[in-house]
């Protein structure tokens, strides 16, 4: 349920995105449902691919975020269709592919660790936590492209308020849904990694408002490929560091395992701060790309939000915490 953020069905608001991913209603439109079901699920399923929670469903009344970014987004073409998720084929063009036909509802996240109440949050109760904010991000990946993204979500440290933290909680561990059934590239000997995907965040790191719950893109849910249905997005790392398809979330006391980091901690550190003075073993992260562009541009300190976040790093050596 939407609290005040009725979904859109209708066809007088669709997008040539919503004509795409509601092809079944364009068809019972047109007349041709009848026809679809008598040649079975097959067809139907090719006529509507399956998305995340709520299908279709336009987020209304979002709040502009003042941590919004003034540059040009990129197209959801170029979003949903250029992504790093191994669960579904190391290639940046699987996934789009390969994810099609991830189930993600019914959906919950399980918070543990180290809190006073541990919960399982459902999509529904997450949908409701909070005004769902717009936030024009910027999003660098460590191999040296970035993206400009119109995420939907709000501020993480709104549920982990919900379940008090206690002094113990140092940091925020956050894991990953893995089932072979649904993602048979998610083996190790296929993407060089081990499942379920892990990640962490130092516990102001998580509970600054930059750090952001996110439901939805372009005022729609998550495309299954981009983290369906709920993932974190965290604008001064590297893409890596924003994890998806959440699953589980625990409060620790100490620095938790994180996947990079176990595959080659030589060349992904735990902090994975974007940082244009700090080369890969392997190339340089001076420059990127921006998708959609053909010319390089400068990589900016903390991807360019080095006033909001640079005093959670006060006297650290920032070639030695990478």
């Amino acid at each position: 349920m939407f609290r005040g953020r009725k979904p859109e069905l209708t066809y007088a608001d669709v997008t040539p995105k919503e004509l795409y991913f509601n092809r079944r209603k364009f068809l019972q439109a047109m007349g041709i449902a009848g026809a679809a079901a008598l040649a079975g699920k097959n067809l139907i399923d090719l006529a509507s691919p399956p998305r995340g929670v709520y299908a279709g469903a336009k987020f209304t009344n979002l709040t502009k975020s003042p941590f919004s970014t003034t540059e040009k987004q990129n197209s959801f073409e170029e979003v949903s269709h250029y992504n790093n998720f191994y669960e579904f084929g190391v290639d940046k063009d699987q996934p789009a592919k390969n994810a099609q036909k991830f189930r993600t509802s019914p959906w919950a996240v399980s918070v543990e660790g180290e809190v006073k109440t541990k919960r399982k949050f459902t999509m529904e109760e997450i949908l409701k936590l909070a005004p769902l904010e717009e936030r024009i991000y910027r999003h660098r990946c460590v191999e040296g492209w970035s993206i400009v993204v119109p995420w939907i979500g709000f501020s993480f440290s709104v549920l982990a308020k919900l379940v008090e933290p206690t002094p113990k909680a140092q940091f925020v561990a956050f894991e990953s849904y893995w089932d072979l059934g649904q993602m048979p590239k998610a083996r190790p000997e296929l993407a060089g990694i081990q499942f379920p995907y892990v990640e962490g965040l130092r516990m102001d790191e998580a509970m600054h408002p930059l750090t952001l719950l996110c439901v939805g893109m372009y005022d729609d849910v998550l495309p299954n490929q981009d983290g369906a249905p709920v993932r974190m997005v965290i604008p001064w790392k590297y893409g890596f560091k924003s994890i998806k398809s959440l699953v589980k979330i625990r409060f620790v006391p100490k620095e938790p395992p994180t996947t990079w980091n176990l595959a080659n901690a030589h060349e992904y550190g735990f902090y994975s701060n974007v940082n244009p003075n700090v080369d890969h073993p392997r190339w340089s992260q001076a420059r990127e790309r921006r998708l959609g562009e053909i010319f390089k541009r400068a990589t900016l300190m903390f991807n360019g939000y080095e006033d909001q976040v640079s005093s959670l790093y006060t006297g650290m050596d920032l070639k030695k915490y990478y």
